[in-house]
């Protein structure tokens, strides 16, 4: 997984200095997958909410998007 999440901040041109708070957002993203007993709605939400957070934190959103759909093939929620 955290190969993976290094393949698209590298092709985004993501700073060396801020691979760790993605790596935590993947990582977080993970626990979600496999610890959690949620699908559906409930799980897009769930994940944008980690979304949300991590981009308040200074990460750029559309990587943090990026991440979410091409290495745990995770939608946006609807709206």
């Amino acid at each position: 997984m955290e190969g993976k999440v290094r393949e698209v901040i590298n092709t985004a041109g993501v700073s060396t200095a801020l691979y760790v708070s993605y790596l935590n957002f993947g990582r977080q993203l993970y626990k979600l997958t496999r610890k959690q007993n949620i699908t559906g709605e409930s799980f897009a939400m769930a994940a944008q909410v980690l979304l949300d957070k991590w981009a308040a934190r200074g990460c750029d959103p559309k990587v943090l998007a990026a991440i979410r759909k091409e290495v745990f093939n995770i939608d946006a929620p609807k709206k």
